[in-house]
């Protein structure tokens, strides 16, 4: 391994650790500001990666994918708790779909930074620099990605936890039922859409996105 797959190593695991810690605690973060104290007496509102890592979503899968060849490289951290009932109690249908939402916006804010960053990047003419230029476009890669594939109402996605929530402020028993019914089986159709002809279309969005922005 030359040290320019190992600059591209480094920078990939930075950016997706920025990428889906971040994700986290902004989940955390906006049910603190509701009232819901638990992920910050918790200790996951720490920037530090330690405390978020999940063996499996934060270092195996992505570690798989990379080493494998994947056309994409994703994972995720350990989920940050939330006492839905005090978001709930204090903002209502709208406080839970922002802590739903909120770290998808996140994912996008970033994406949308580092993509205004990359054209003032020189053309790379040293390690650091090469390495700087990859951390910025992998992030931009990352977490239209990650935000992306968050969207998907597929639970126990984000996307789909923001439409039970929105079905329950509504009143829309059916559709709040049929969530709860399909919750076990989720990881399932997940994995049937990653590993079927499907997900061209699901990840479709993010191929537009990344085209239009780099």
């Amino acid at each position: 391994m030359d040290e320019v797959e190992i600059i591209k190593i480094v920078a990939t695991v930075f950016a997706l650790i920025i990428a889906i810690v971040g994700h986290e605690i902004m989940h955390g973060w906006v049910a603190y500001k509701y009232g819901d104290h638990t992920a910050k007496d918790l200790g996951r509102l720490s920037i530090n990666p330690i405390v978020h890592v999940d063996p499996i979503g934060t270092l195996l899968v992505p570690a798989l994918l990379y080493f494998s060849g994947a056309p994409f490289l994703f994972g995720w951290a350990k989920p940050v708790p939330i006492y839905m009932p005090t978001v709930l109690r204090n903002g209502g249908t709208n406080g839970a779909v922002a802590v739903a939402l909120a770290g998808i916006t996140y994912n996008f804010a970033l994406a949308a930074i580092f993509a205004s960053i990359l054209p003032l990047l020189s053309q790379p003419d040293s390690l650091m620099s090469g390495f700087w230029t990859y951390f910025v476009i992998q992030s931009i890669i990352l977490n239209v990605l990650l935000g992306v594939f968050n969207l998907w109402p597929i639970p126990p996605l984000d996307g789909a936890n923001a439409v039970r929530y929105l079905a329950a402020g509504w009143n829309m028993r059916t559709v709040v039922s049929f969530y709860d019914k399909i919750y076990p089986y989720g990881m399932i159709f997940i994995v049937i859409i990653l590993v079927s002809p499907l997900k061209e279309v699901f990840f479709q969005p993010v191929r537009w996105i990344i085209n239009f922005i780099i």
